[in-house]
């Protein structure tokens, strides 16, 4: 802001930007509003244009007497509305294609685990309890491909955890947790979903100690917990679906990120990350 004002240097100007950024605002809004009235709401069609109609014929009016000032001040917010809208849109679009191509790399959970009685030599299990944290449901964590493809080794009890971000604030204890135990009862491999809402901090380890309560596949000691994270190395390729240049935008998002052991409060001293590279 002390930039914008320091640039300006009067009143007037800024007023121009001010008033672009007023009344475009309002009208996305109202806009915004007609698609919820429509969708989520379930109106019909005419009481929605009519509605946000109504609204929109003086709000753009404004907006059109402030383009006047397109010249004098009123071009900032747009130009800043439009870099965040780029910024996000390419952020949303570069999620889908990684999230596309780790699926497919991942592969079918459920196939993995039939493969795992099948090994020959015999998958080797360790003491202990491996939580491999999972962003899909139905795939195969990369951690825990690893486990096996490098190390030919997985810990006795092996639980893959699912996290799902769900669009109320909260989510009652009683309903958080769905554990399946993907067909075998005695392979010490449980598959849990775990229900957030979006205004509730994830705790990865005090969800354990749920699962572990909950009657699980076999018996969790807490204190005896590894947790393994799958650390991807995006790299931009040729492949279509996105230009290179917003590639680049999407992993320069990435440098931002919260750090993963933070967000889920792992303890670093028993959480292992397993690097893999894709390209998109």
């Amino acid at each position: 802001m002390l930039a914008l004002v320091l640039a300006f240097q009067s009143s007037a100007k800024l007023a121009f930007a001010f008033g672009m950024a007023v009344t475009g605002t309002i009208a996305i809004t109202t806009i915004l509003f007609f698609f919820i009235v429509r969708h989520r709401w379930q109106r019909p069609l005419w009481l929605a244009i009519l509605g946000a109609g109504l609204f929109l014929v003086v709000e753009l009016a404004f907006f059109g007497a402030n383009l006047t000032k397109f010249l004098h001040g009123a071009w900032v917010p747009l130009l800043i509305g439009i870099l965040l809208f780029t910024v996000m849109t390419t952020w949303f679009r570069g999620r889908e294609l990684v999230g596309a191509e780790r699926k497919r790399v991942e592969g079918p959970l459920q196939s993995f685990v039939d493969d795992l009685r099948s090994m020959d030599p015999p998958l080797i299990r360790g003491p202990g309890t491996g939580v491999f944290m999972s962003r899909a449901t139905e795939t195969a964590p990369l951690s825990m491909r690893a486990c096996v493809g490098h190390l030919h080794s997985l810990q006795g009890r092996a639980i893959v955890l699912s996290l799902q971000s769900l669009t109320i604030p909260r989510i009652g204890v009683e309903d958080r947790l769905e554990i399946d135990d993907l067909r075998y009862k005695d392979d010490g491999i449980t598959f849990v979903r775990a229900k957030y809402g979006y205004a509730e901090h994830y705790d990865v380890p005090g969800l354990v100690r749920q699962v572990a309560g909950a009657g699980a596949e076999s018996p969790i000691d807490t204190r005896d917990t590894s947790f393994y994270l799958s650390k991807l190395e995006l790299k931009a390729g040729d492949r279509a679906g996105m230009s290179r240049w917003r590639k680049r935008l999407f992993l320069a998002t990435g440098l931002v990120a919260a750090e993963p052991e933070d967000y889920f409060r792992l303890p670093r001293e028993r959480t292992i990350t397993i690097g893999s590279e894709i390209e998109f």
